[in-house]
């Protein structure tokens, strides 16, 4: 059984397969506030950045990818583990919000390269994926450190 093995691989490095959903969401919230500065140093937005260029465009984009890899395994064990529920308030925001994650993302990435676009499209994609993961860790993680416990 896949989630058995899962399990067992997470439970390796963690204390639970939820421990390990809040670690790997806050490591991807983290990364997503990486994007969210450095895409505005692009933009020219932020000053106290160096310069705009390769160092900064390089950072961007590995941080957009470790972000996406740190939230793999928690898509994996909200769909195969959890699945979508609705007991109270806080789980069915997680939910719905959840849905839409990778739509967002698909949608961003195929806004990068679409260079025909209005010049909004792309940051307000951006501040839109940046904030469904802040939704999702405030609904999950934040919850676990503070309602369950805050340790590996």
């Amino acid at each position: 059984d896949v989630s058995e093995t899962y399990t067992d691989i997470v439970t390796s490095v963690f204390s639970s397969t939820l421990a390990a959903k809040a670690w790997c969401a806050t490591a991807a919230v983290n990364l997503a506030l990486v994007q969210v500065t450095t895409a505005a140093r692009i933009y020219g937005k932020l000053r106290f950045l160096p310069e705009r260029g390769a160092a900064i465009a390089t950072a961007h984009r590995w941080s957009g990818r470790i972000a996406f890899l740190c939230t793999l395994p928690v898509f994996f064990h909200c769909v195969t583990i959890l699945g979508f529920q609705t007991p109270d308030a806080r789980v069915a925001l997680h939910s719905i919000v959840g849905t839409f994650l990778y739509g967002v993302f698909v949608a961003k990435v195929l806004i990068v390269r679409d260079h025909s676009l209005p010049a909004w499209a792309l940051p307000t994609a951006g501040l839109t994926l940046a904030s469904l993961l802040g939704v999702l860790w405030l609904s999950s993680s934040l919850w676990y450190f503070t309602t369950v416990r805050f340790g590996f």
